[in-house]
This record gives structure tokens, sequence and C-alpha cells, in this order.
């Protein structure tokens, strides 16, 4: 899939809205991700249901109609069975590529982690059998060896990872007491650690990586395709600043391109990468121990 830019409004409410994802087009965006739909949603009895399969499924084919740019339909299940059948039928719909989003709590404390990871390299196996669309996978970076995951994955062929999703954190109600949902949008120092790893990974898979989580300005967009990615994806930044934020991004890229001299994005893909930077070990434990060095040095200590 070729896309215009890197700039890829993700999934948020945004997409839910036929218009807004016209104003995503008119805007710059390269392609839509829409909504999750989850198996939770479509499982529950109707009045609590806020999406069935059937909304859904029309919106990709409405939205397809509507718009020239891809739309990437996204996916969030809790039976293989649920991957297998709505990615089928997604594909069926007409979406130009699927992204599942993949969100799974292990809370049992008698669940290894080889069993977690061995349930998503089946899940991504059975789905990629099952469709032939360009297909993404959004994780967490919560694995005890990522760069080993990331390589399982990519030899299932999967043509993207997504870096990372945002695990659902609760609060505290302390009057109530009470456990209380707690969504928040992301800021700009989110961003680290997608590009943390996707310097590590440019070049040693082969699957397109897609940077998610504390994109606001050009300047993100820069650092992330000079750390190796394809993508950067948008959504708190679209929620606070509005659609039109894309515009203001890509114009504020055009002129930091032309003030640097390169042509396009492609000149810096993958330039700070571990693979290509001066010094790879800034992506390791040194650089740990570095920035504590630098941060003493800003604030000695007092005897």
């Amino acid at each position: 899939m070729k896309l215009r830019t890197p700039l890829v409004p993700s999934a948020s409410p945004l997409s839910e809205d036929l218009d807004k994802i016209k104003k995503m087009e008119q805007a710059g965006a390269a392609a839509v991700i829409l909504y999750s739909l989850f198996e939770e949603e479509i499982e529950a009895v109707a009045p609590e249901c806020r999406v069935g399969p059937a909304t859904y499924l029309g919106h990709i084919t409405e939205a397809k109609r509507s718009v020239g740019i891809p739309i990437i339909a996204s996916l969030n299940c809790t039976t293989l069975g649920g991957w297998i059948s709505y990615a089928r039928r997604i594909t069926e719909a007409g979406a130009d590529a699927l992204e599942l989003n993949i969100y799974k709590i292990p809370t049992r404390t008698e669940v290894t982690a080889s069993t977690i990871e061995d349930t998503y390299i089946d899940t991504v196996r059975s789905v990629r059998a099952a469709t032939k669309i360009p297909l993404a996978v959004k994780l967490s970076p919560y694995f005890s060896s990522f760069a080993s995951m990331a390589r399982r994955f990519d030899e299932l062929g999967v043509d993207g990872l997504v870096l990372f999703n945002r695990f659902y954190q609760p609060d505290i109600d302390v009057e109530k007491k009470q456990v209380t949902p707690n969504l928040t949008l992301s800021n700009p120092a989110d961003m680290r650690l997608p590009l943390h790893w996707i310097g590590i990974l440019y070049g040693k898979i082969r699957a397109n990586l897609a940077a998610t989580s504390g994109v606001y300005q050009a300047h993100d967009v820069i650092k992330l395709v000079m750390a190796g990615a394809d993508v950067t994806m948008l959504c708190s930044a679209l929620m606070r600043h509005g659609i039109t934020h894309i515009q203001r991004i890509e114009m504020d890229l055009v002129a930091w391109l032309e003030q640097h001299d390169h042509s396009s994005l492609r000149e810096l893909k993958g330039a700070m990468s571990q693979q290509n930077c001066p010094d790879p070990s800034a992506f390791e434990r040194d650089q740990y121990v570095r920035g504590l060095s630098s941060y003493t040095s800003l604030f000695p200590m007092r005897r």
C-alpha cells in the first residue's frame, strides 16, 4: 500500500462520522483507520451494543464510496473464532487493510508469558490465513523480549507493526470507593517509546513500522521517520486540535524539508536508526547510564 505521506489518523471516535472522514481526506490524511469493532460489544445485549457488525461493515462500504484514500478497519476480538469470522467479513466489505488491535491483559498468575505469546501468534497466524488484504498488528510493549516477538510476527507475513497500544489504566474514586474508567489522551513524551523500538527494529524485519502515541507536530514525524517509521499515526493531536491539524503538520513538514535541502522524507528514512546512527549503543543500556550522568551534571548533589 503506497501512501502519499506518513500522516494517518488512527482508530478513534472521529472516524465514526462519515463527514469527519471526508474532512480528514481534505486535510491531507494519507489513509484513515476506522474505530475498532469490539467482539464484546457484538456479543452484548442489543441495548448495550454501541455498534453491531452490520453497522460497522456498512460504514466501511460507505467510507470506501465517499473518499479516495485507503480505509483500514480495526478489529479487537476475544475469541479465535471471532478474529477469523470478522476478519473475513471486513475483507468482504471492501476494507483496504486490517489492523488487529490485540489488547490482552493477563491477570491470572498461573498463565505464563509463553502462553500469552503463543496466543498472540496463533491469532495472527489464523487471521493471516483468513484474509489476503494487508494486515497490521497493533501491539503493546509489554513482552519480555519484544524484538523476538516482532520477528515472529514478521515471519507470519504481517505487513506492518503498529507501536504501541496504550493499555487501559483505571483510577480509584476514594469517596465512592469505586474503580473508575480513566482514559487519557497521549502527550508528546509518549512518542519516545515507539521511537525507541522503531529505531531498534528498522532494518531487522521486513514488515513496515508505524508509530502511534504522542505524535503532535512535524518534528515528531521527522524524528520517527529518521528512526525508521513508515507511518506516523495521529489521534490525540486531532482530538485536541481538530482534524485540520493534519494540514498544519504537513505544511510544517514541507517547510522543514525545504529549509534543510531535502526533497522528500524518504531521504531521512532510518538515518538515525540503530542500524545507521553514529552511536548504535544509544538505543541500549549505555544510554541509560549517560542519561543519568547528564541529569546529575545539570543538578549536582549538594553535600
